[in-house]
């Protein structure tokens, strides 16, 4: 090919270019949008080390229309402005991002941390989605990722008749969990006390509880979100820096899965109970069976709380029931732990820790920790343990505390009272437990 002829190629190919970059320009599409949607639960925001999650309308704040929940690395921070989309087009402006921290030693030493980012929506402007940009020019945010925006038709304000009564949000599954029997009662358990729905965030779980959950989601009854946090950060599987560091981030993110789920749920559930994986919170009033009955009428006597606190008592899984009463053949090779053999409950509470867990009207709350509620709408009520409590079953950890701390004390049954308030539930625990363990195949034929 002779040189002549090269070269009018390349003018050719140039002028092409030129001709594209001109039409585009023309094109009144140009601005919609958007380009772009985060379909992932953890989404890095472009040119900062910080990464968002999810994106809610939140007006009950003055002055705000929009809570962006994220984890942002506490030594990064720098001016952002939000970007919308509205209706398909980008806003032709940007609106200044403003940071609330979650108040208290939330970040537990860690150097990222859950935190909201609130934003004010531009006039005339109906957002379906949002991000985040360093600088103003919303031009740019065509190469950026956006987040659909939840809760659009209330905003957190509006009245709207929930899905469902009561819904449980489970942190972080992680480190290959495989807990299959106690996740199967646990449950069911909450089936029979009137739960609706499940939620839990998934990290990483084990074959077995793996299947288990997917039998539970194509029943609808568990909503899996999954939870890449190791992903994107290396995160800590204790809840302290100094003792469990190092690490970016508290507890795979606990904190963020929290908050997250309170708003994922905010439109859809009356109640939202937050507590972790080994732990069941029961009604123990006299012919109390149903939690969403205890917590209707916890609500009549006190019509301004929106948080319900109940204490966490230990009851400590290295102590088993020596009757082995409910040491059911058909459960052998299942691995994890039968809860109905844990009868045996700490008299010492540690409520001086501020050991509770919560059920919480969503709608009222605007952040929360593990044990509290951070910012809230209206009341808190401590709910007598007489009437209901959290039995959190675990192991002994062993500590080696002066005077002698709540993990110590469990090793020892002179500490201990029996409890058998879950055997009131066995008749029909037992055979929903064998039915959700036999759609896996791992239900023990007997003979």
């Amino acid at each position: 090919m002779n040189k002549q002829k090269l070269w009018f190629i390349l003018l050719l190919f140039t002028a092409g270019i030129f001709m594209y970059i001109f039409v585009l320009n023309l094109n009144p599409k140009k601005n919609m949008c958007p380009c772009r949607t985060s379909t992932q639960s953890i989404t890095p925001l472009n040119n900062t080390k910080h990464l968002l999650v999810s994106a809610y309308m939140d007006r009950r704040v003055k002055g705000w229309d929009l809570r962006i929940i994220g984890i942002f690395r506490r030594d990064s921070m720098m001016i952002l402005h939000c970007v919308f989309c509205c209706s398909g087009n980008l806003s032709k402006r940007s609106t200044p991002a403003s940071f609330v921290r979650h108040a208290g030693m939330d970040d537990f030493g860690f150097p990222f941390e859950t935190m909201d980012v609130m934003c004010s929506i531009p006039e005339g402007c109906k957002a379906t989605h949002v991000t985040l940009l360093t600088h103003s020019d919303s031009m740019e945010a065509q190469w950026q990722i956006f987040l659909p925006v939840g809760n659009q038709e209330s905003g957190g304000t509006e009245a709207i008749e929930p899905q469902f009564n009561l819904t449980v949000c489970i942190p972080t599954l992680y480190g290959d969990y495989n807990n299959v029997l106690q996740f199967t009662q646990a449950l069911e358990m909450y089936r029979l006390l009137g739960v609706n729905r499940v939620v839990v965030y998934n990290t990483s779980c084990g074959p077995d509880l793996d299947r288990l959950l997917r039998s539970y989601s194509q029943e609808g009854f568990v909503e899996v979100v999954p939870w890449p946090v190791d992903k994107h950060l290396t995160p800590s599987r204790g809840w302290r820096y100094l003792e469990h560091g190092p690490g970016d981030l508290h507890y795979y993110g606990q904190l963020t899965t929290l908050n997250e789920c309170i708003y994922r749920y905010m439109d859809r559930s009356r109640y939202v109970l937050l507590h972790d994986i080994d732990e069941i919170i029961v009604p123990y009033g006299q012919n109390q069976n149903s939690l969403i009955s205890l917590v209707s009428q916890l609500q009549q006597q006190n019509p301004n709380a929106g948080v319900f606190l109940f204490e966490m008592h230990l009851f400590p899984t290295d102590h088993v029931d020596p009757s082995a009463k409910f040491h059911l053949p058909q459960w052998e090779g299942v691995p994890g732990i039968n809860i109905l053999e844990n009868i045996y409950r700490l008299y010492e509470t540690n409520r001086e820790a501020g050991a509770y867990k919560m059920i919480v009207q969503p709608r009222m709350v605007q952040q929360t920790s593990v044990h509290k509620v951070l910012k809230n709408f209206g009341e808190t009520f401590k709910v007598p343990p007489d009437m209901g409590l959290v039995m959190h079953l675990r192991g002994c950890l062993i500590t080696h505390t002066i005077p002698p701390s709540y993990n110590q004390i469990c090793v020892s049954k002179e500490h201990m009272r029996v409890d058998t308030r879950l055997w009131g539930f066995h008749d029909k625990l037992i055979p929903s437990v064998d039915k959700a363990l036999g759609r896996i195949g791992m239900l023990r034929e007997q003979h």
